[in-house]
């Protein structure tokens, strides 16, 4: 990609278009960045880039800018439909995102995971799962990182590991993995999609450049994964499989076992792993597929398991209180993830959920429900939409605060229960972000802690 002397827009000032316009400068480009947000919206994030003759455009979009560049950088946060990026894309003007962008100077194998859950957890367990096989891998994209901060490590690296979203696999164009991976799909991001189908084929977008020798990893459980990846070219690589594939991979009990031509079976066990739950030994199930489809080894992947701690806010175990344990699954923005945490737990649960609606229903948590949870605690702009679907399955609280929230379930609980945050919402109603929202759960816990010793 030739960008010398070329007059590119970059839309959406988050950290993955900063690092876009500060590459960009770098190559010699005359750069504009533009964001709907004011400028006390943005803070420090405006003052990275103030000084290093980008030009900045700030509240409601010029349409003159995005018409008079040579190629537009969208940032995920922004929808690719907005009508001044439509307008481009009719002049003839390219429209990308940063992981095209990186793509286009990365000069190793690539391995790209995406899913509505388990992403995250997945990424860096491929990552764990090479360094212990001997490899050196670089983990990055949607989980923190953004591809183009790590071009300048890929000399010494022999893999990148990459998250990515759907709002990132909407803008690609030639981006193309040696392996992609696609955990699930199950709804979310309503909000943002016309319906699930169209979601659904955003997260296909994955395989769309890969080739006859490249791998797909998929879930042979997921109905709907499996119907938009009828024509891939890649070689299929199962998890969850049920019937004989020439490189598969399936769980019995806490072993989870693989077959590949060249090796025949094999197996680690994940009973000493920190991660918990059936969903943490699929994504394992995975993530072991794209390490052996690579070159990494059973004692590599059996090796990192031991290691492997789990994310923050995710299913992270926060703290005791009279014999009841809390913990926080901030993370788990949508239905299948609360679905998934609360298949975890054998005993009763305390659910605190809410936050700001991301489009679909809540209804399909009704069976776990009637039979895991004691008590329904909600807050936030989605509290009245989610009782109102399980306050005639069970007993339903509305709080307005965390604080609140964390006491209330303090006083429904007796010794044996566990205190869940799994809010099946996005937290930007209360909260900057998951994490923001999964540190104040562990602040109203400690809180708790000391008021009760």
């Amino acid at each position: 990609m030739d960008l010398h002397n070329k007059h590119i827009l970059v839309v959406g000032l988050g950290r993955s278009g900063i690092s876009a316009a500060k590459f960009l400068v770098s190559r010699g480009c005359t750069v504009t960045a533009a964001d709907n947000r004011a400028q006390e919206a943005l803070g420090d994030a405006l003052a990275e880039i103030q000084h290093s003759g980008i030009s900045i455009h700030l509240g409601p979009h010029d349409t003159e800018i995005f018409e008079n560049c040579d190629l537009i950088v969208v940032s995920p946060g922004v929808p690719h439909t907005i009508p001044p990026l439509a307008r481009a894309r009719e002049k003839g003007i390219p429209v990308i995102g940063e992981i095209e962008l990186a793509y286009h100077f990365i000069n190793i194998p690539i391995i790209a995971v995406t899913g509505t859950n388990g992403k995250s957890t997945t990424t860096l367990l491929i990552s764990e799962m090479l360094n212990q096989s001997g490899f050196k891998a670089l983990s990055g994209g949607n989980l923190g990182t953004p591809l183009i901060e790590l071009l300048d490590q890929q000399k010494t690296a022999d893999f990148i590991v990459a998250e990515i979203s759907s709002f990132q696999l909407d803008t690609i164009d030639q981006f193309r993995p040696l392996v992609s991976i696609i955990l699930n799909i199950t709804d979310d991001h309503l909000d943002r999609y016309p319906d699930f189908e169209a979601y659904a084929r955003s997260k296909a977008r994955i395989f769309k450049n890969q080739r006859a020798c490249d791998v797909c990893v998929l879930n042979e459980a997921d109905a709907t994964l499996l119907s938009v990846s009828e024509h891939l070219t890649a070689r299929r690589f199962l998890f969850n499989s049920r019937q004989f594939n020439e490189n598969r991979s399936w769980i019995s009990g806490q072993t989870i076992w693989f077959y590949m031509p060249d090796a025949g079976e094999q197996h680690v066990d994940a009973a000493d792993t920190a991660l918990a739950g059936r969903h943490n030994l699929e994504n394992i199930a995975a993530a072991g597929l794209a390490v052996l489809a690579v070159g990494g080894t059973i004692a590599g992947i059996q090796a990192s398991l031991k290691k492997f701690k789990g994310l923050p806010h995710r299913m992270q175990y926060v703290g005791s209180v009279n014999n009841v344990r809390f913990y926080d699954d901030s993370k788990a923005t949508n239905v299948d993830a609360v679905d998934r945490a609360l298949e975890s737990f054998s005993g009763s649960v305390i659910l605190i959920m809410g936050g700001r609606d991301k489009g679909g229903g809540y209804e399909r948590l009704r069976p776990r429900m009637a039979g895991r949870v004691k008590q329904l605690i909600v807050l936030g702009e989605a509290a009245e939409k989610i009782a109102a679907a399980f306050a005639d399955r069970v007993p339903t609280v509305m709080v307005s605060d965390m604080d609140q929230a964390v006491k209330t379930a303090a006083s429904f609980s007796v010794p044996g229960d566990c205190v869940l945050l799994s809010p099946a919402c996005s937290s930007f109603d209360m909260y900057d972000s998951y994490a923001h929202r999964g540190a104040d759960f562990a602040r109203c816990v400690e809180s708790l802690e000391k008021g009760n010793s």
